[in-house]
């Protein structure tokens, strides 16, 4: 994208972060304020703004990044009691950076999906 994407950066290696897992298309490294033990930003090196636009543009890259949180579910011991894997899209998803990203949550239960009821 350019050099005002966030993760964009992080990718490039021009940010820091502590990395998991890469591989050619995808980094995998622990988000900088954790809402659980185990928490992990799961994104694909070349920019899509959500996870409805990476699933639309490239199907192929897409599955990449879950077989990614997969494997990092694995290393980090979260696949006998479970874990959550989360995307967050648009405004009111909850999206803060608009570069597709999947958050990896486990180590303790995680309790409700939603803070509150929105109904």
């Amino acid at each position: 994208m350019g050099s005002d994407c966030l993760f964009c950066r992080i990718a490039a290696g021009e940010i820091p972060a502590t990395i998991v897992r890469e591989t050619d298309t995808t980094l995998a490294f622990r988000d900088l304020a954790p809402k659980a033990p185990v928490h992990v930003l799961v994104i694909p090196k070349e920019h899509y703004a959500d996870v409805a636009t990476l699933g639309q543009g490239d199907p192929t890259l897409a599955g990449d990044l879950l077989a990614t949180a997969a494997a990092v579910a694995e290393d980090e011991g979260l696949l006998g009691d479970g874990f959550r894997l989360m995307f967050n899209t648009g405004s009111y998803g909850g999206q803060e950076v608009f570069h597709v990203h999947a958050h990896l949550l486990g180590g303790a239960p995680l309790g409700p999906m939603l803070a509150r009821n929105v109904a």
